[in-house]
């Protein structure tokens, strides 16, 4: 059976790499900011008296991006929540290659369209090396989840790793694919 190359890969390849190119006037193509890595965390710290919440993230983010997530461990303990340091509280998976196009794809066309009261995408949310971090509130805007068999609805942490060092040129790279950043409000 024959692979299908990712949607926004293709474009990125044939497209918006050689814009970029021309557009932040670089010396070579090797400095273009692309895509490096997509990493999904989820936070759960129910997990520490309920370890059948922690399989059931394991099963969601691994529906919705095709790849086991790896469990993490706490490395602090916090004993007004009851954490010790080693127990398990968090799920995360790293996406790279043609899956991490694959979810990319997914966020900007699917899940971030169907979440409720959506605005836009921050601009303070790139971290100063090119990064930029999303908040999903709902797990349940993903197609995969059948939002009628869902015991609680979950939050989840999206950071889109980028290969630059500054944010101007990320976020050049990100409206490329039509990123939703939220318009500005003072314009008249």
């Amino acid at each position: 059976m024959a692979e299908f190359e990712p949607r926004l890969k293709k474009e990125y390849y044939e497209k918006y790499r050689d814009e970029l190119f021309t557009e932040l006037g670089l010396s070579s193509i090797m400095e273009v900011p692309k895509l490096r890595k997509i990493v999904v965390n989820v936070g759960v710290g129910e997990a520490v008296d309920n370890s059948a919440a922690l399989d059931e993230v394991v099963e969601i983010l691994t529906e919705i991006t095709g790849q086991k997530p790896v469990i993490t461990k706490a490395k602090k303990a916090i004993s007004t929540f009851k954490i010790r340091i080693g127990n398990e509280i968090g799920v995360m998976v790293t996406l790279r290659g043609d899956k991490m196009w694959y979810f990319f794809d997914k966020i900007i066309s699917i899940a971030l369209p169907r979440t409720k009261d959506f605005r836009g995408l921050s601009l303070g949310s790139f971290d100063g090396n090119g990064n930029y971090n999303i908040g999903i509130r709902e797990h349940t805007v993903f197609p995969e989840i059948d939002p009628n068999k869902v015991q609680k609805v979950r939050g989840m942490q999206v950071t889109i790793m980028i290969d630059s060092n500054n944010d101007d040129q990320s976020k050049k790279l990100l409206d490329k694919f039509g990123f939703p950043f939220v318009k500005d409000v003072n314009r008249s």
